[in-house]
C-alpha cells in the first residue's frame, strides 16, 4: 500500500491549504480508533476523517456522516475539552516520516490562547493518534502504548513525544547524487535498495521509479551499469522534485478494472489509471471500493461454502455410483452360466461344488461354482437373477450418474460464477438459482427488494460491443434470449466460465482483433484466469443450442472455431 511519506506529502499540503484559519466545530469518536473533526471556515464545513486502525490507518477530508456512540470515549472527551471551536493555525509533515502534525490554537481557562499539537501517526499496526501540549507533553493518545507493549517508545499521559528514528534510513528530500550511488552499492534488488534506504518510499513507489527508468525493480544492484545507475536518479530525482515541489496528480493504478494501489503523481509504467483532483478524494474512493470488493467477499463465502459443500456430496456420491457400476460389469458372465446350465444342467442333482461345461459361443470349457444345496436348474435360475439383479442396477445407475455428473458440473459452473460477484445484485443472482435447484432454501425473512443483477457490458475502441454473462441465469438469457443469429459466441473449451457475446455490427464481419479481444475477455471470465494461457472455443451465436431439460449455463455445438487467448480487459471499457 502507497500511504508512504509521499502519500503525507501532498495530504499535509492538501489539508494545510483547505483547513488553516478554519474552526474545529465538532469533534466525534464513531469509532474505537476513528475520529471524526468537523471543521467549519471559508464558507464552507469540512469532515476529517482520521483512523488509528492497524489494518486500515488513514486521514482525508470526507464528505460521509457517522454515527457517534451515545456515550463519548475517554479521549474523545480529552479533546472536547480543550480543542472544541479551536483554530487550525498549520497542517504539516514531520520529515517525510508517516506523521502529519496538526498545530491548533485555543482559549484555555484563563481565556489565553495556547496551543496543542494533534499528531497523527500513519504506520500500520503501530498507528496512534497523540494529543499533546506546546512542549510536545502528551496529554493523551487514543492509543496507550507501555513498556509492556513496547520497549522503544511509550505513549502514555505526561510522557514527552517523539518519533523514533529509522535506523540507516535518511530523507529522499535531501539525499545528494554521490549518497544515492552508494545506496546503489549496496547488494540487493533495485526496489529494495529504494525503499529500504529512504524514509517515506514505500516498495509500490520504489517499483514504480524503476520501472520509468526501464529497469526491472528485481534486477541486482550488483549488475547495474553506470548509465543505468544514472537513469535511476534521474527518476528518483524527477519523483522527488515533484513531491517537494508540490506538484501533484493523484491517480488510482488500477488491474483488470480493479484498484492496485495509488500515487501522488504519475508513474509512467502503469497506463491504466483514473486521476483525481486531490488526493482526499483519491482515498475515500480507492477504500470505498477496496471496502466494497472486500465486503462482498466476505458475504460470497458463506455461499461458496455451501456450493462447496454440495460439490463435495456430489463428488462423493459419484464415486459410489461408478463402484456400483463397476461392480455389474460380470452380469454377462451370470447369464451365460445361467444359460450353460440350462442347456448341459437339466438333470443334475444338488450337492455338486462345480460342473465343467462346453461354452458354445467360443467352444471353451468353463468350471461354474455351484451352490452344492441346489439342483443344476435351481443354480441356473439363481444366475439368472443375479443377472438380472445387475441389469436392473446398471439400467437404473446410468442415468443416474449422468444427472450427478451434471449436477456436478452444475455446481461447479456456479462456484465459478461466484467469483464474478461484484454487488448485492450479483450475489442474489447465485443465490435465486441455487435456490431454485434446491441447493438452500428460500427465506421470506427481512426480504428486500433489490435491483436486478446485469450481465457485464463492454466496448472496444471501435465501438463493438461485449457481453458477459455473470452467472448461469445470465447466461441463458445473453445466449437463447438477447444475441443474435449472427452473433458471436465465446466460451472457454472444456471448462467452466461465462458466456461471451460479441454484438455484430449490420451482418458484417468482425475484424481479427476483436475476435482476439473478444477470447481474452472470455479467458479472463473463466475458471482459468490464473492461467497464461486459455483455449477458447468461438462460433456463431446460431450453432449453440440448449439440450432440453439442461440446466442453466450448458449448451451444445458441434461446429466451433478455437483459439489460445491470455485472460485480460485490454481493449475494452466497461459500460
Amino acid at each position: 500500500m502507497s500511504f508512504d511519506g509521499s502519500t503525507i506529502h501532498e495530504l499535509a499540503y492538501e489539508l494545510n491549504n483547505e483547513l488553516s484559519g478554519c474552526k474545529i466545530n465538532k469533534i466525534a469518536q464513531p469509532e474505537n480508533e476513528e475520529l471524526l473533526l468537523t471543521i467549519k471556515g471559508n464558507g464552507k464545513t469540512n469532515r476529517l476523517l482520521i483512523s488509528s486502525n492497524a489494518s486500515l490507518p488513514l486521514i482525508y477530508l470526507t464528505n460521509t456522516k457517522k454515527e457517534s456512540p451515545l456515550s463519548a470515549p475517554n479521549f474523545c472527551m480529552v479533546l472536547r475539552k480543550y480543542l472544541n471551536n479551536g483554530t487550525i493555525k498549520s497542517i504539516s509533515q514531520i520529515d517525510f516520516e508517516r506523521v502529519i502534525k496538526i498545530e491548533i490554537e485555543h482559549l484555555d481557562e484563563l481565556k489565553d490562547l495556547s496551543t496543542k499539537y494533534l499528531y497523527i501517526e500513519i504506520m500500520g499496526k503501530h498507528s496512534n493518534i497523540i494529543f499533546t501540549n506546546s512542549e510536545n507533553v502528551i496529554i493523551d493518545s487514543i492509543k496507550h502504548i507501555s513498556y509492556a507493549i513496547s520497549s522503544v517508545r511509550e505513549v502514555l499521559p505526561g510522557k514527552e513525544y517523539f518519533i523514533p528514528k529509522q535506523e540507516n534510513k535518511i530523507s529522499p528530500l535531501t539525499v545528494t547524487k554521490s549518497e544515492f550511488m552508494e545506496i546503489l552499492g549496496k547488494p540487493t534488488t533495485v526496489s529494495k535498495a529504494i525503499y529500504k534506504s529512504f524514509t517515506g518510499i514505500s516498495p509500490f513507489i520504489a517499483i514504480g521509479i524503476a520501472d520509468n527508468a526501464n529497469i526491472d525493480a528485481d534486477y541486482s544492484t550488483g549488475a547495474l551499469s553506470q548509465e543505468m545507475k544514472d537513469s535511476l536518479y534521474v527518476r528518483f530525482e524527477e519523483y522527488i522534485s515533484d513531491i517537494s515541489c508540490n506538484r501533484y496528480n493523484p491517480n488510482i493504478i488500477l488491474e483488470n478494472g480493479i484498484p492496485k494501489d495509488f500515487a501522488p503523481v504519475i508513474l509512467r509504467s502503469f497506463d491504466d489509471i483514473v486521476e483525481f483532483d486531490d488526493m482526499s478524494s483519491l482515498l475515500e474512493s480507492y477504500y470505498s471500493e477496496r471496502n466494497r470488493i472486500t465486503n462482498i467477499r466476505q458475504r460470497s463465502s458463506d455461499i461458496r461454502k455451501i456450493v462447496q459443500i454440495h460439490i463435495e456430496r456430489a463428488a462423493k456420491k459419484l464415486d459410489i455410483q461408478k463402484k456400483q457400476l463397476d461392480d455389474t460389469n460380470n452380469m454377462d458372465k451370470f447369464k451365460l452360466y445361467g444359460e450353460l446350465l440350462m442347456t448341459y444342467g437339466q438333470n443334475l442333482p444338488s450337492g455338486e461344488k462345480e460342473i465343467t461345461v462346453n461354452n458354445y459361443y467360443t467352444n471353451e470349457n468353463v468350471t461354474i461354482h455351484l451352490d452344492k444345496d441346489l439342483t443344476g436348474i435351481e443354480n441356473a435360475k439363481k444366475f439368472y437373477n443375479k443377472y438380472n439383479k445387475y441389469k436392473r442396477t446398471k439400467d437404473a445407475l446410468i442415468p443416474q450418474i449422468e444427472q450427478t455428473k451434471a449436477s456436478l458440473e452444475h455446481l461447479k459452473a456456479i462456484d465459478a460464477s461466484i467469483m464474478l460477484c461484484e454487488n448485492e445484485a450479483d450475489l442474489k443472482g447465485v443465490k435465486d438459482e441455487l435456490i431454485q435447484y434446491g441447493y438452500i432454501k428460500k427465506s421470506n425473512k427481512g426480504k428486500k427488494k433489490q435491483a436486478k443483477s446485469k450481465p457485464l457490458h463492454f466496448v472496444t475502441e471501435d465501438g463493438y460491443h461485449i457481453y458477459v454473462g455473470k452467472n448461469n441465469l445470465q447466461n441463458d438469457e445473453l445466449t437463447f434470449n438477447f444475441a443474435k443469429g449472427n452473433d458471436w459466441w465465446f466460451h472457454s473449451k472444456k471448462i467452466h466460465g461465462s458466456h461471451v457475446i460479441v454484438k455484430v455490427k449490420d451482418n458484417e464481419e468482425l475484424p481479427d482483433h476483436i475476435f482476439e479481444i473478444a477470447a481474452n475477455v472470455a479467458a479472463y471470465y473463466s475458471s482459468a484466469r490464473e492461467s497464461n494461457k486459455v483455449e477458447i472455443d468461438y462460433v456463431q451465436k446460431k450453432e449453440v443450442k440448449k439440450p432440453s431439460g439442461a440446466v442453466p449455463g450448458y449448451v451444445i455445438y458441434y461446429t466451433n472455431y478455437s483459439l489460445v487467448a491470455t485472460p485480460s480487459l485490454d481493449g475494452v471499457q466497461i459500460v
